[in-house]
């Protein structure tokens, strides 16, 4: 049975795409095929193909399935800011109906393993008062929670999953991702982590030199997700 699962992180710049390529990557090297989305991005850069972003380029390039960008990144935004501001900018409605529909057209292509991208971490407003939370919600996706190891980081992850918990879907599992390699009390701080996050730990990531999704995929166990 095809597999999804929403990348949510607790906060932004933790390395959700980083762990996410790495995921795609796994997966791929364990023969199965994959596909993903990462249905809106700020920070985009000007091309002679249009706006293009870095993260979502990553997620393209650990696809097996023939994905076209537009259909993997179908809005993208120049200003590297708030998804809901930029859009603004753009004069774009960001609602929920334009973002679930292109993630279901990818879910809908049937993968072995899909992931669906989200931006920034769970609370990030769209248009009307809605959350890009809610689009795991609709689509009734299982969460993946990227943990940007670094000090602070237990109460964002508790806060984070007590809301996805809450909002009624399933923690399918955690990554820890090493942020800041001076974070203090490591190994204590991932101890409590894995003690309190009702979920199983799917790899703990180090500070890579060079962390190509390969060297990623590396720390990564896809089999509490029952794959």
């Amino acid at each position: 049975m095809a597999a999804a699962f929403f990348i949510a992180g607790t906060d932004t710049e933790i390395g959700k795409t980083t762990v996410a390529a790495g995921l795609l990557h796994a997966a791929r090297r364990a023969g199965l095929s994959t596909a993903a989305s990462k249905p809106v991005a700020s920070g985009c850069l000007a091309t002679a193909d249009g706006l293009r972003n870095e993260d979502a380029l990553a997620l393209l390039g650990e696809c097996s399935l023939p994905l076209a960008y537009e259909e993997i990144n179908p809005l993208a935004f120049e200003p590297a800011i708030a998804p809901h501001l930029a859009a603004r900018e753009a004069g774009v409605e960001l609602n929920l109906a334009a973002l679930s529909v292109p993630v279901r057209r990818i879910l809908d292509k049937g993968a072995d393993f899909t992931l669906v991208e989200g931006a920034g971490g769970w609370r990030v407003p769209l248009a009307d008062r809605a959350n890009l939370s809610d689009l795991p919600i609709a689509l009734g996706l299982p969460v993946i929670l990227v943990v940007g190891v670094r000090l602070g980081c237990i109460n964002h992850a508790l806060l984070s999953a007590e809301a996805i918990l809450r909002d009624g879907l399933l923690l399918a599992g955690w990554v820890a991702n090493l942020v800041d390699p001076n974070t203090s009390r490591l190994e204590e701080n991932l101890a409590t982590l894995a003690e309190r996050l009702p979920a199983p730990c799917l790899g703990r990531i180090p500070r890579l030199e060079s962390p190509t999704p390969g060297a990623v995929a590396a720390w990564l166990d896809l089999a509490p997700l029952g794959l």
